[in-house]
């Protein structure tokens, strides 16, 4: 057969993610405050969305109000409407004198700016065209609490269906932000950073910087060597490797302990089951105010400048109606099935607490577990047994050794911790391996070790020793 050129039409189907969309998502991982953070930056910025308090008759499952009739009203002479909309909407939430609301010097302390919010005003101001800026915002939902990028840049690439040259671009772009060392994806390209912005990152520090393992194993001999310079060029370099940041989002967090409230509420119920409640304190309440958007409507019916500015308010409005109505329901469902799975739990205690994954209340749920994942992250959990974040729920399984139910790794260290709590004469980690084995759990020495040491209890060795000076 001949070549020839010819033109062909085919379909196809492509998942990309809208700005809109990849909010939502990230509303699903916001912990309370910082959703009621984001909330209020979006009313601030919303002629149309007001807050409603907590005790409000807008307790429904959509926080959402609709407006009666609106009184007919005519155009003001002066201001354009969309400033009037906005002066308006100003003067509607400042509280009046004399309104009884707290007035003290604390309700005007700045709250800490957080991470993201620093991160996002550098977005801002940077001379990004519309494509970068929403590149830059994905890039910034991928950042974690100390400051590093926590995702594939290949496969965010496909998910925005952009080129990866344009979204290495971007990275490149952000990277340059304060505090350095941002956007950084491993502990190397985090020092590197900021040794790039100190002109400081020579052949001879790069070394230095790829073989950073050796220096937290403190092997420097082998680490010098792979430097290739000599005893006062390497003390000099560990000094400047030691000033360097390893965590530069920590600063942004507040000195002060964090208090923790729970999210979702478990209680027993008098058919014997479990009543799992989202507690109303933690869910932010928006109203749609229906009538000043039909009212303002008919002011500018005949620009549509305007127009299409109260539109887009409005759409926006029931966009954020819509993401918070659809993170309360999936919390609940997600937290509804972690108690059906850890029923034994909640009944018995931690020595009850069932392996359990991801996937398997992904799968009960019919929902994708990157969604769980998600809903999971910095929420907790009130139950009879104490508070818990929805994590602490989900641990690997341990084989039985006469082939019977798996055990959670979570309840196995609360037995080695128990076991080594009640010992009398001092048990070495092949003791416990040998009785978890005979209580049917089969742990190598190795993992008991392992597991030992994340709960900071001293070896077999140190223990007799304190036992020793003890007596």
């Amino acid at each position: 057969m001949k070549p020839s050129a010819s033109l062909l039409q085919s379909q196809k189907q492509s998942l990309v993610l809208t700005p809109q969309l990849i909010e939502s998502i990230r509303l699903l991982q916001l912990a309370h405050i910082e959703l009621r953070q984001f909330v209020e930056q979006q009313v601030e910025k919303n002629p149309l969305l007001e807050l409603a308090p907590n005790d409000s008759e807008a307790d429904g499952d959509v926080p959402s109000v609709l407006g009666e009739d609106p009184p007919r009203g005519e155009r003001e002479n002066g201001a354009e409407p969309s400033e009037r909309l906005r002066e308006e909407k100003s003067t509607r939430d400042t509280p009046a004198a004399g309104s009884g609301e707290d007035h003290t010097a604390e309700s005007y302390v700045a709250n800490p700016e957080t991470l993201h919010e620093h991160i996002a005003r550098q977005i801002a101001f940077t001379a990004f065209n519309p494509q970068e800026r929403m590149i830059a915002g994905a890039l910034a939902n991928h950042l974690d609490d100390i400051g590093y990028l926590r995702v594939d840049l290949l496969e965010l690439a496909g998910i925005l269906n952009v080129p990866l040259s344009v979204v290495e671009r971007v990275l490149a772009a952000l990277q340059l932000f304060d505090p350095p060392g941002l956007f950084g994806r491993t502990l190397g390209e985090c020092l590197e950073i900021q040794l790039r912005q100190q002109d400081r990152f020579d052949p001879a520090m790069a070394a230095l910087v790829a073989n950073v393992e050796m220096f937290a194993d403190r092997d420097f001999k082998a680490l010098q060597r792979r430097c290739g310079v000599d005893d006062d060029d390497f003390v000099d370099m560990l000094h400047e490797l030691r000033a360097l940041d390893p965590k530069p989002g920590n600063r942004f967090q507040s000195g002060g302990p964090e208090s923790i409230q729970p999210e979702v509420w478990v209680q027993p119920s008098r058919e014997g089951g479990w009543n799992v409640e989202l507690d109303p304190d933690t869910l932010p309440k928006v109203l749609i105010d229906q009538s000043y958007f039909v009212k303002v409507s008919r002011l500018t019916a005949h620009n549509p400048q305007d127009q299409a500015f109260l539109n887009e308010c409005m759409e926006n409005a029931i966009w954020l109606v819509r993401s918070l109505d659809q993170r309360a329901k999936t919390i609940l469902k997600v937290a509804a099935e972690i108690v059906h799975q850890q029923d034994a739990f909640l009944r018995h205690g931690v020595a009850h607490l069932r392996p359990l994954n991801l996937r398997t209340v992904a799968d009960a749920i019919n929902m994708h577990e990157s969604t769980v994942s998600r809903v999971t992250s910095n929420k907790y959990m009130s139950t009879p047994r104490g508070v818990f974040e929805l994590k602490y729920f989900f641990s690997v399984a341990i084989g039985s050794c006469g082939g019977g139910d798996a055990h959670s790794a979570s309840a196995v260290r609360h037995q080695i911790k128990a076991m080594i709590a009640a010992e009398d004469a001092v048990l070495s980690d092949e003791d416990i391996a040998v009785r978890l084995r005979e209580n049917g759990i089969d742990l190598a020495r190795r993992t008991v070790m392992k597991y030992r040491e994340a709960m900071n209890i001293p070896s077999s060795v140190q223990r007799r020793r304190e036992k020793r000076g003890w007596r």
